[in-house]
């Protein structure tokens, strides 16, 4: 699906680029880069982000829209516009820089805004009305609001979810912008070691990288002012500036330096410029233009060939984070969700290894302290794990994350006999996430070793409507039948045998987590 809706969306830059400006190859080669670059497999290969795929093609609908609007402007044609941008911003509000990107358009390829030394029959292929900045600025002023709005909800959304990193100072974002937009810049014309997170320098950056990214970005920027009169410059440059700001890291969510999938719209300012400016320039050295269809189809053929390479490392969790580990510096992140991935095989010893490196980098990252406590629970060294457990609840104030230590806290405890502590820690859990599948399955496991029956049925039910599960339905049903229901018993029980792959083996871990 998400491969279908990238297919459709390269299709629709193409066509909106043609009839914006007329010149057919050129947006076609444009819209072929944004289908095959090896920087976007990221965005069309994880599932996750077919929001970023969704938003922009909303984002290219409103663009269609908007020049639809300029050459009969009315409420219903500008409503259409503000629809696509509302779509958008549903879809992931990443596109809050849209009313920007009109103010691009009006300045080229629409050409509305009137400029004195400008002459719009140069390089657009229609004449619309030109207005003065001011005028263009207040007709976009209820698209900035909704950029408003939308900044706004993000903002104390990611603050809730503690998803808003706090401990980096602006200097240190800032400078990893800037940092960033060159490195950007890098993956655009050599799109190798792509990863699927690069971390943030929380040990700071080299000042060389700065004053070098710096420097180049005031080297391009003052070519762009040098190159006024070719418009499409300006246009694609502050494209690609403007559409990554929201992502760029001056407010800090997550862990990430950067990332491929930031760069799926802003990337079409640059692919704008470069295809146009090679063009302009073999046109004015007099060469032919197949010289420029040779290199077009070297570099498509190139970057599909990238494309293709890029796409085997998202066969699986371990082929994708490993390969993000070994092209990557001290990131814990990658060392983690590695780890989460051998660990789902079962490969408990190599999953460690990689929490106890993710650890190494980072000593305050909960996510690996978590884990790795689970890996200590799975080779019986219960005490390890105990203090990773505590270890998280001193250094996150995530309450998913508080929640599972918490609740794996309890484990411990009911396995050891300690059901006292176990249902303090279950209880913990639950005041934190209410939820907590694991913890409804604790209590209820303690509240019926400790006799108190009617209880137990009371947790094992929520915890199967919190996460359906054989063993907990066969729990449920047990219980049940200890309770003389034996109607309702038979009903759950026949539920678990619909569920499981393997009944027998799904009552046989029941008995043994009732017999701990």
């Amino acid at each position: 699906m998400t491969l279908l809706l990238h297919a459709l969306t390269a299709v629709l830059w193409f066509l909106f680029l043609e009839r914006a400006t007329g010149l057919a190859f050129r947006s076609a080669v444009v819209a072929a880069l944004f289908a095959i670059h090896p920087v976007n497999v990221e965005s069309v290969a994880w599932a996750a982000e077919r929001k970023n795929v969704l938003c922009t093609l909303f984002f290219v609908l409103g663009l269609w829209a908007y020049r639809w609007y300029v050459q009969n402007p009315s409420l219903k044609r500008y409503s259409i516009v503000g629809g696509a941008f509302v779509l958008g911003l549903m879809s992931k509000p990443m596109v809050v820089t849209f009313p920007f990107v009109l103010l691009l358009m009006d300045y080229w390829p629409l050409a509305r805004l009137r400029y004195s030394d400008f002459n719009p029959s140069a390089e657009s292929t229609e004449n619309f009305a030109s207005r003065p900045f001011a005028r263009l600025i207040l007709e976009k002023l209820p698209l900035f609001a909704l950029s408003a709005g939308s900044a706004v909800i993000t903002i104390i959304a990611q603050r809730t979810d503690y998803a808003i990193r706090g401990e980096y100072s602006f200097p240190e974002r800032a400078a990893n912008a800037i940092v960033s937009y060159a490195r950007y810049l890098g993956k655009a014309v050599w799109p190798s070691h792509l990863a699927v997170i690069y971390p943030f320098p929380f040990k700071g950056l080299p000042t060389w990288e700065v004053v070098g990214a710096s420097a180049l970005l005031l080297l391009l920027t003052t070519a762009v002012f040098t190159l006024k009169q070719k418009r499409y410059f300006a246009f694609g440059w502050f494209w690609f500036l403007g559409t990554l700001v929201p992502t760029i890291g001056l407010v800090q969510v997550g862990e990430q330096a950067m990332a491929d999938r930031y760069a799926y719209i802003p990337f079409i300012g640059l692919f704008i410029a470069v295809v146009w400016g090679s063009a302009d320039w073999v046109g004015s050295t007099k060469h032919s233009q197949a010289y420029l269809s040779v290199a077009a189809v070297t570099v498509l053929v190139a970057f599909s060939v990238a494309a293709r390479i890029q796409i085997g490392y998202w066969q699986n969790n371990v082929a994708l984070w490993t390969h993000t580990v070994s092209i990557t510096h001290n990131n814990f992140v990658a060392e983690n969700n590695l780890g989460a991935g051998l660990l789902a095989q079962n490969r408990v010893h190599e999953a460690r290894q990689h929490f106890q490196a993710g650890i190494d980098i980072n000593p305050k990252d909960p996510r690996s302290l978590l884990d790795i406590g689970v890996c200590d629970m799975a080779l019986g060294n219960n005490q390890s794990a105990v203090e990773h457990y505590q270890a998280v609840l001193r250094v996150s104030h995530d309450l998913m994350l508080r929640s599972l230590a918490f609740s794996n806290l309890g484990t411990i405890y009911r396995t050891s006999g300690e059901n006292g502590a176990a249902a303090q820690n279950y209880i913990a859990s639950l005041t934190m996430a209410p939820q907590n599948a694991l913890a409804l399955y604790g209590m209820g496991l303690v509240a019926q070793k400790t006799g108190k029956l009617d209880h137990a049925i009371i947790y094992y039910a929520n915890g199967v409507q919190a996460e359906p599960s054989d063993v907990g339905l066969i729990l449920l049903a047990q219980a049940l039948a200890k309770n003389r229901r034996s109607s309702e018993a038979q009903t759950v029980f026949a539920k678990a045998k619909k569920l499981s792959r393997d009944i027998d083996a799904a009552t046989q871990a029941a008995g043994e987590l009732l017999s701990k």
